[in-house]
């Protein structure tokens, strides 16, 4: 059985080393220690880890080394409204996405491409951001990850 370092499983897990050693703290991984107090995993681990991601409860990492096109990080629109997917609805090149903020529904009409590409689906936070007469929906960056059983509203 070959155990790895942190900063090795990471690297095949493609996450960041902060990262991985949050989850050991949570105990979200199995590792053993070393004489020294250093964590090593197994590859057994890092492989079920791996097969996980499928699994929606399961962390999904991302690779390190490249980020996605087009993320936004900062937006000018201070009128955002944050909220969960309810429905999606694509037909043609349109696509309809009603967000329940609260106890209110917004409706939006964006195009096919940039639901596919936002991913969204039904549960999914979102954000609605208005400006002017125009209601664009966007994703935060950190929700991407967020497992389903906390997407969910509380009431």
């Amino acid at each position: 059985m070959a155990l790895l370092t942190v900063r090795a499983a990471a690297d095949r897990l493609g996450i960041g080393y902060s990262t991985l050693k949050q989850w050991i703290h949570q105990g979200r991984i199995r590792t053993t220690r070393t004489a020294g107090g250093h964590h090593r995993l197994p590859e057994a681990e890092v492989d079920r880890m791996i097969a996980g991601r499928e699994h929606p409860s399961a962390p999904a990492p991302r690779k390190r080394a490249t980020r996605p096109a087009g993320l936004i990080v900062a937006l000018s629109g201070r009128n955002q409204l944050r909220g969960f997917v309810e429905e999606v609805r694509i037909d043609g090149l349109l696509g309809q996405v009603r967000l329940r903020i609260g106890d209110q529904v917004l409706t939006a009409v964006i195009t096919a491409d940039a639901l596919d590409e936002l991913k969204l689906r039904r549960g999914d936070l979102a954000l609605a951001i208005i400006k002017s007469t125009e209601v664009m929906i966007g994703r935060e960056a950190g929700t991407l990850d967020v497992p389903k059983t906390r997407r969910r509203a509380r009431r």
